[in-house]
């Protein structure tokens, strides 16, 4: 049963993924948002819930290595595995001229969290500024919106949009069918997330793993499965932009969204372990974006396969430990 119900999550995040993507982009073109900021926000909070979920959830179960973890390994996944595989599939645009502000806060976030633990708590104080931080990037984000952009071309850079209709073409469809739409990509997402996390915890720890490799591997991976599901379905139908908002949006309210909630509500210990390894490895991530976007401003499919084979050392590195 516990197999079936992996199945069943495995499933539903990918139609999830695809509802939220079709969904996301009809709100954009309607409110004239480009769908870099549509990813940023709306897409990267609503693939962010099930870590928001997960984490609550561990951190009242007196589980704060499972909360914690999930976030951080959440975002090394959230790059290494999804960015990644999404420019496997198709090359993603990476303009730092455009993405900077962002970057930035990602890379801010990160090391404002590996601050905040260095004294082996995450307090209330520190949980409060994070949120704090999240409102003001909000505002800035959404205030800064420009004129929709094509994001077809973001995907393949200069390789074009590709064959095919894109969900930008033609007339905008309502607004009302595009929040339905949207809403119900969440819920699907939400529901088969926490059947892959709940069913995947549950074979992890019969093979004897403990709850901070748990929360860093199998936890951090079913909760990235819908920025997973909604990046490849985002790539598959030429809208970079959404995938690489997804992304970045995605680890910014990791941080400040999910720990900043969470840390309020239940103040959480750390293992020693995230401020001496995770941490400075999630950080080395967010840099390494940085360094492709300033270096290449786009991430072809060799990068994406290197991506892929970085996650995949530091899985049977966690694996092994």
């Amino acid at each position: 049963m516990t197999y079936l119900l992996l199945v069943a999550g495995l499933v539903g995040l990918f139609f999830g993924g695809e509802f939220l993507v079709k969904g996301a982009v009809g709100i954009a073109r309607r409110f004239g948002l480009s769908p870099l900021v549509i990813g940023l926000t709306v897409v990267g909070f609503g693939t962010s819930s099930p870590e928001l979920l997960v984490s609550l959830q561990a951190a009242f179960a007196g589980s704060p290595a499972i909360a914690l973890g999930n976030v951080v390994g959440s975002n090394i996944a959230n790059v290494l595995l999804i960015l990644g595989l999404t420019a496997a599939i198709a090359p993603v645009g990476l303009a730092f001229g455009r993405l900077r502000r962002d970057l930035a806060v990602m890379v801010g976030a990160t090391v404002a969290l590996w601050l905040a633990i260095l004294g082996g708590t995450l307090a209330r104080p520190e949980a409060a500024a994070l949120a704090v931080a999240l409102v003001i990037y909000l505002w800035v984000a959404i205030r800064g919106t420009g004129a929709p952009e094509t994001a077809g071309g973001e995907v393949g850079g200069d390789t074009g949009t590709g064959a095919g209709e894109t969900p930008t073409e033609g007339p905008a469809p309502a607004l009302g069918r595009s929040v339905l739409v949207t809403l119900a990509g969440f819920v699907v997402l939400l529901v088969s997330a926490r059947l892959l996390v709940t069913s995947a915890t549950t074979i992890a720890r019969d093979l004897g793993f403990s709850e901070a490799v748990i929360g860093l591997t199998v936890v951090a991976v079913g909760t990235s499965l819908p920025e997973l599901a909604t990046s490849v379905v985002a790539a598959m139908r030429r809208q970079g932009d959404i995938a690489v908002g997804n992304v970045l949006g995605s680890n910014i309210f990791n941080i400040l969204c999910i720990l900043g909630i969470t840390g309020m509500i239940a103040p959480m210990q750390a293992d020693a372990r995230f401020a001496t390894l995770d941490l400075p490895i999630a950080l080395g991530v967010a840099l390494l974006v940085v360094a492709a976007s300033l270096a290449l401003g786009r991430l072809g499919r060799l990068a994406g396969l290197g991506f892929l084979g970085g996650y995949a050392a530091y899985v049977v590195s966690m694996a092994t430990a």
